[in-house]
């Protein structure tokens, strides 16, 4: 009963949940929609590249990557030089000292496609003699007309181009790796071609991956997509890939100009290294905005373009080398669920909580979580959305509240005008909101109770009554708010003095204009009804019992009427009546009956020498044994004294009958022990048959009777015909 009753609580606390999931998933989806909607619009794009932009600025640093080396061209190296730009030979004397230090790939990151003499042909032999150098090119734009490489380089494929993508912000956080021209040709990109000469000597080089991206090494580049990340319908051209930049500005190991000319740096610092040749000078304005760039008070500070190529260069090395990842996205369906979960955790916390200060704590509470969990999966280079889901957890989170402060204010309406009709009313009658709790209840209702209204009112079934009471009503009440139908109920009411009524409540259930459901129950006191409803059950059970005793001795009765006392066998009364029936069924069928009549050899000798006692005890051994021998439906029956009757019906043949007697008097001649003393005894049978021994019972009866004394005088314990059939049977002796 116990274990019921918990089900049913659990089952009803189930229902409710799942009423208030309802409105929870509404909104949950509702807002999760406009979020969307503002997302694929484009208006949260800004929003979210700052996010990256402060995660990449919480990040730890990376260590120094010491296969780079900058060769900066500063503001002093310009002021000693005396001239922009450099002059050839400056240019061929610095490129001379770098390749002489045998580094595995040269990159010049400066312009020069104009001659700028003396010392031209300088430079163009040592372009001719320097297969690791690069220089760069840039490819006209939408925003630039482009600028050529030096022709021997290109001859020669030792040209990448450096153009660089910029968002709306103007901060870079993307890399390009190629760009394919209008003529069907592809570039390489300046990064990409020095990552190439430093990897050649380690056997890694481009391969197709199964989705078409390209891969290189240990890792995969998948190509940048319109809508990857915080990005909305982003131009996707060329192979384009998320920037991981290592740090801020400073974050390589970079050299001045003058010192190389003046061979002041050691060959070991470029030897086997990738060394970039490029503008630090600020006015140049060879600059860019990154993710490391922002600053909340102070100007934002720039890199410089050689380094922000520097880093491009690290990005592609260290993941082809060590598998280090890339900025990885997830796809829109699955950034849409994950805003959704967040909306639906605003709407539940809100619900659950039904108070603005504690919802916005959790709410504040959730945000930090949600922000520590896109944290460290950036940590491990997943970029997830944070803003489109704290927008979304906030949003529903407001929508829950604004709609239960309505439900409250109308629910406070309500409760006024219940209050006020039910008063009116002289029969107990309480209101319940969804939770149980009574919110209003009557006069009356409070008097029946025992407990003033102020001690019950807002409190459940389980706070007044016993556990087995509240459970009734609990899942009575739960009837009504899950069908919306109304119910009569009887139940037990105890009140406050120990006091048990016998009640019966009508509920239904009510709606306010704002959705609140109210369980309005009206009870009536039955108690009196009931008592004299237990009296007429009690007196209708005596009746029953009655009449069972009095069937029971008109059975009894009746067996005793129609069975011998001694053996239970039928008496003489029911032989006649069964042998009866039996010719009856046997004209109607034409069958035959068989009537075996047998008496005890020697009983009264028994009786005489043992005593009355034992020879009651054989008649009744005598019994037992023919009743097994026999099939069911035919009938022994004690006519008295030591005289038995078999009525045998539907019998086929004398040969059955015969079979019969046989099986009798073999079954009777076994001893028996009775009373610790062995007796044996026989038996004589007389068979009568009808139709062909007599067409009533009487004649059957004398007619085997007759054959039974043949069989006494022709020597006792076999059997005898009443009349000799033309088949019979020899007699058995």
């Amino acid at each position: 009963m116990q274990s019921n009753t918990r089900q049913t609580k659990r089952w009803a606390t189930l229902q409710q949940r799942a009423w208030r999931g309802h409105r929870v998933l509404l909104t949950s989806v509702g807002v999760t929609g406009c979020v969307i909607v503002l997302r694929l619009a484009g208006w949260i794009q800004s929003i979210e590249l700052v996010a990256l932009d402060q995660f990449f600025r919480l990040r730890p640093l990376e260590p120094v990557d010491q296969r780079i080396v900058l060769v900066g061209i500063d503001e002093p190296d310009l002021r000693k030089v005396g001239r922009w730009p450099l002059p050839d030979d400056v240019m061929a004397q610095l490129l001379k000292q770098i390749r002489a230090a045998k580094p595995r790939a040269i990159g010049l990151d400066v312009y020069r496609n104009l001659v700028v003499e003396p010392g031209h042909t300088e430079l163009l032999k040592l372009y001719r003699t320097t297969p690791n150098l690069i220089g760069i090119e840039q490819i006209q734009d939408r925003t630039s007309p482009g600028v050529s490489a030096p022709p021997i380089l290109g001859d020669h494929d030792q040209v990448g181009f450096n153009n660089l993508v910029a968002d709306p912000d103007g901060v870079v956080r993307r890399g390009l790796l190629y760009w394919r021209l209008e003529d069907g040709s592809v570039r390489k990109s300046f990064a990409l071609t020095l990552a190439f000469l430093y990897l050649q000597p380690k056997g890694i080089t481009p391969k197709a991956a199964a989705d078409g991206s390209m891969q290189l090494g240990k890792t995969i580049f998948p190509p940048f997509q319109a809508n990857d990340g915080g990005y909305v319908s982003t131009d996707a051209g060329g192979y384009q890939f998320l920037a991981n930049l290592r740090g801020p500005a400073g974050t390589f190991q970079t050299i001045p100009m003058s010192q190389v000319l003046q061979g002041q740096v050691s060959p070991e610092v470029f030897r086997d290294r990738i060394v970039m040749v490029g503008h630090t000078a600020s006015s140049l304005k060879d600059f860019f905005y990154t993710s490391y760039s922002g600053k909340l008070i102070n100007e934002p500070l720039k890199i410089a373009g050689v380094e922000l190529q520097a880093n491009l260069v690290s990005q592609i090395i260290s993941s082809a080398l060590e598998g280090r990842s890339q900025i990885q996205v997830w796809s829109d369906p699955v950034e849409w669920l994950w805003i959704f979960v967040w909306a639906w955790m605003g709407a539940r916390l809100s619900w659950s909580l039904r108070s603005p200060h504690k919802s916005a704590i959790a709410i504040l509470i959730s945000g930090s979580g949600l922000i520590s969990i896109t944290y460290l999966a950036f940590l491990q280079g997943w970029w997830l959305p944070v803003v489109p889901p704290m927008m979304a957890m906030a949003g529903a989170a407001i929508a829950i509240i604004a709609h239960i402060a309505h439900l409250e204010e109308e629910l406070k309406r309500s409760k006024e005008f219940l209050n006020t009709i039910i008063n009116t009313i002289p029969d107990p009658i309480f209101v319940k909101d969804s939770q149980h709790r009574w919110i209003v209840l009557n006069q009356a209702f409070c008097k029946f109770l025992g407990y003033p209204v102020e001690e019950v009112l807002h409190k459940s079934d389980y706070d007044v009554f016993p556990q087995h009471e509240a459970d009734v009503f609990r899942q009575q009440d739960q009837q009504v708010f899950n069908t919306e139908r109304e119910y009569e109920n009887e139940e037990s009411f105890t009140n406050r003095s120990g006091i048990t009524y016998f009640i019966e409540t009508k509920r239904s259930l009510h709606k306010d204009g704002a959705g609140n459901l109210f369980l309005v129950g009206i009870i009536r006191d039955i108690t009196e009804r009931k008592r004299m409803e237990e009296e007429l059950k009690r007196t209708a059970a005596e009746l029953v019992r009655s009449n069972a005793e009095l069937q029971r001795s008109a059975t009894q009765l009746s067996h005793l009427a129609n069975h011998d006392t001694l053996t239970g066998l039928p008496n003489r009364k029911l032989f006649y009546e069964r042998l009866t029936q039996a010719l009856e069924w046997a004209v109607t069928n034409q069958q035959q009956v068989g009537l075996l009549f047998l008496d005890l050899d020697g009983f009264k000798l028994i009786n005489d020498t043992l005593g009355h006692d034992v020879g009651d005890l054989l008649l009744k051994a005598v019994a037992q044994r023919l009743t097994r021998s026999l099939r069911g439906s035919d009938t022994v029956s004690r006519l008295g004294g030591d005289e038995f009757t078999v009525i045998l019906p539907a019998i086929p043949s004398a040969q059955d009958a015969a079979r019969v007697a046989e099986k009798i008097l073999k079954t009777l001649s076994d001893e028996f022990l009775l009373e610790n003393q062995i007796i044996s005894v026989t038996s004589s049978i007389g068979i009568a048959l009808y139709p062909h021994d007599g067409g009533d019972a009487d004649t059957l009866v004398k007619e085997a009777d007759l054959a039974m004394y043949r069989a006494k005088q022709q020597g006792k314990s076999r059997y005898e015909f009443a009349k000799v059939l033309e088949s019979q049977p020899e007699s058995a002796s």
